[in-house]
């Protein structure tokens, strides 16, 4: 129904493969903003902005109104510019409830002291699975998909599903499991509950890495992930999906931004707080992984 159906606009950062969204209601032109990337250049320990720009410029050449800045859950591979986007927009920012067994666990492997919050409250709304918002007169749904991190979700918004690091496009199959709290079982359940939506059902990825060079790409459908998918194609046993993604997860390197990355994330995407000299650091743990 046309009156289901979120105008998507998705934005590719190269460096990391990461797709940002902005997601329309066509009749209000209020917006979500899903998954924003606050841009890391790991030589240097400098962040900037030039993909939340681009996200901005769009924002502001079509007149929207930014009603939510999303978060599907604390990634690895990239800092969140949620708390950039939600102060300049004035906008609540949301993640899954789980993120708080993020916090929890990852607090253990930096070792952060009793200043370092594990309930969540860096976000403005933590939804469980089932819980629904609204995004001017669409309807948003909350879907736990774990597996890749205990914390994932999946929003439901009209016809388009955003899954996340679940799926990926066809021809690259699914999210690797083995980051801290991942899980590779689980993952499977997760992708399962994720194709009983409607085969027509549009299918927004949060990382494309262009195999054999093509083009970026980001959306497919439920019917094309359960057909064409080469991780599902063929209709495997839970087991058969687990050893092979278990085997091919022992030949990933961790992403380079990783061990920056989730300490900042798992703030909300807050760096942390500033010492006496003014400057923020980030805490590595040696010989952890």
């Amino acid at each position: 129904m046309a009156e289901s159906r979120p105008e998507v606009a998705g934005f590719y950062d190269e460096k990391t493969g990461s797709v940002q969204y902005v997601v329309v209601d066509p009749a209000t032109d209020r917006c979500a903003i899903i998954d924003p990337v606050w841009n890391y250049d790991e030589a240097a320990a400098r962040t900037s902005t030039e993909s939340i720009d681009e996200i901005a410029a769009f924002i502001a050449e079509r007149g929207l109104t930014v009603e939510w800045v999303l978060d599907t859950h604390p990634h690895a591979d990239h800092f969140s510019a949620g708390v950039v986007l939600g102060e300049r927009y004035g906008a609540p920012r949301a993640i899954g409830e789980k993120v708080i067994e993020v916090q929890k666990l990852w607090k253990k492997i930096y070792n952060f002291g009793d200043d370092y919050p594990t309930d969540g409250r860096q976000w403005d709304r933590l939804f469980a699975d089932g819980d629904t918002f609204k995004l001017g007169e669409l309807e948003g749904r909350v879907m736990l998909s774990p597996g890749h991190t205990l914390a994932s979700i999946t929003y439901v918004i009209g016809d388009a599903a955003f899954v996340h690091d679940t799926l990926f496009m066809p021809d690259s199959g699914t999210a690797r499991a083995d980051f801290p709290g991942g899980d590779a079982r689980t993952l499977f359940r997760s992708i399962q509950r994720i194709l009983e939506l409607p085969d027509a059902t549009r299918v927004f990825v949060g990382h494309d890495y262009r195999p054999e060079g093509r083009e970026a790409r980001w959306e497919s459908t439920v019917a094309e992930q359960r057909r064409r998918n080469t991780h599902l194609q063929d209709d495997p046993s839970e087991d058969e999906y687990v050893a092979m993604r278990e085997a091919r997860d022992d030949t990933l390197p961790l992403p380079d931004s990783m061990l920056a990355a989730l300490q900042v994330n798992t703030r909300g995407g807050r760096l942390p707080e500033p010492e006496q000299n003014g400057r923020s650091y980030l805490k590595i743990p040696l010989n952890q992984f």
